[in-house]
């Protein structure tokens, strides 16, 4: 286990406003993509093209951060954190304004994966920025604390951009993507500390970044918990890509009536944020995965039951949904926590790994609901297959299950 690089803990005390700087940062690739929730269908029509092509601008995002984060994660150790990240935010703004006159489809498409992969460099800096200064239950309750703030984003978002749709057509929504951006740069330049000293920077050149990942990945324990946020996000994902289709057309929502469902899950979401951020104060993240993975794919068994036998209707859906989504904030920070542990001599690169692997995982899989149907049936089967994949990894790959095995992770 690989543990070089050990963070100065008394160089830098988070106070909220750090906190809630670092949590913009993981939020901006949230934000991207639950401000245009509520268009889907308009761009479907606007474009003249089909809910699967449609859905792909949402999973294109992922695509691209998972790119962007192999790529600016190394930078990060090599240029310092400050750097690749404004940089990637400035690149940012540019292509929202692009998306905004899209033509096509297809070039939206193709914009989203270049946007997702400048955005990468906000998340990949920010767990970096973590990683250089916490580790273990520290590092994970800080992840959670952070997860407030994105979870924030699923409230207001999709009401946001439905107003913005509503007044001024889905265009206008990114638009103010850039808008956002602007305003995160600003605060970035103004309030992010370096947290990575010159005596502490890595080689740069495609060949030690590549030694950085192949040191990763021969490290089969560091792959495997690695790999369970993707997963996790893959259920998360499905169901983000899903609800406006499953919602709206299957159940007859309006816009307004499915930001404010949506908001109310996003209040999952923070909540159990808030749960773990406490429990992981007295118990180890490894033990809240040991129990969180296999509840996570109870749940979705139980989703997928009501949504093949329509018993309980949509509130029923929607309960299980929730709890659901609360479960899901117990999977990523501490895998996160437990996955950066192991490298702390190259957080950024191993940050990367991790995120390449969410985004990349959760954006290959949670196309399956648009070709599978696109209704609550394929959202909730794509949704089990994740979960149990997950609980798979985490008892075959790991010693999470094997007595004593998990002092070792």
């Amino acid at each position: 286990m690989s543990t070089g690089g050990t963070p100065n803990p008394v160089a830098y005390q988070p106070n909220a406003k750090y906190v809630l700087l670092l949590g913009l940062m993981c939020a901006l690739p949230a934000v991207t993509s639950d401000i245009y929730l509520p268009s889907l269908p308009d761009v479907a029509r606007d474009l003249d093209t089909t809910t699967t092509a449609v859905q792909l601008t949402m999973t294109s995002v992922l695509v691209g951060a998972a790119l962007g984060q192999l790529v600016i994660g190394p930078l990060s150790d090599r240029l310092g954190r400050r750097r690749p990240v404004l940089v990637g935010i400035a690149l940012h703004i540019v292509i929202s304004l692009l998306c905004a006159i899209a033509p096509s489809i297809g070039t939206l498409i193709a914009l989203r994966v270049v946007q997702g992969f400048f955005n990468a460099a906000a998340t990949v800096v920010a767990i970096a920025v973590i990683r250089d200064r916490f580790v273990g239950s520290d590092a994970s309750r800080l992840l959670s604390r952070l997860m407030l703030v994105i979870g924030v984003a699923p409230l207001f978002a999709p009401s946001v951009g439905g107003l913005i749709a509503g007044q001024a057509g889905w265009r206008a929504v990114f638009v103010a993507l850039g808008v956002f951006g602007a305003a995160l740069w600003v605060v970035v330049w103004r309030r992010l500390p370096e947290t990575l000293p010159p005596e502490r920077r890595r080689e740069a050149g495609l060949r030690p970044a590549l030694r950085g990942y192949a040191t990763l990945l021969r490290d089969r324990q560091f792959v495997a918990v690695a790999v369970l946020p993707g997963l996790a996000t893959a259920v998360l994902i499905s169901y983000v890509v899903g609800s406006p289709f499953v919602l709206r057309e299957g159940f007859g929502l309006s816009a307004n009536h499915f930001a404010l469902l949506f908001a109310v899950n996003g209040v999952a979401l923070v909540g159990g944020a808030q749960v773990n951020a406490s429990l992981v104060r007295r118990v180890a993240p490894i033990r809240i995965l040991r129990v969180a993975v296999p509840l996570l794919l109870v749940v979705a068994v139980t989703l997928l039951v009501i949504a093949v036998t329509g018993a309980s209707g949509l509130f029923g859906l929607l309960a299980v949904l929730w709890v659901l989504l609360g479960l899901f904030q117990f999977i990523p920070p501490n895998a996160s926590a437990i996955a950066l542990g192991r490298h702390g001599a190259m957080a950024g690169t191993a940050a990367a790994f991790i995120g390449a692997l969410q985004w990349g995982v959760a954006g290959v899989v949670s196309p399956l609901v648009g070709v599978l149907g696109g209704d609550a049936r394929a959202m909730c089967l794509v949704m089990v297959g994740s979960a149990a994949t997950a609980l798979l990894v985490l008892a075959a790959a790991t010693p999470a299950y094997h007595r004593g095995g998990w002092y070792h992770l």
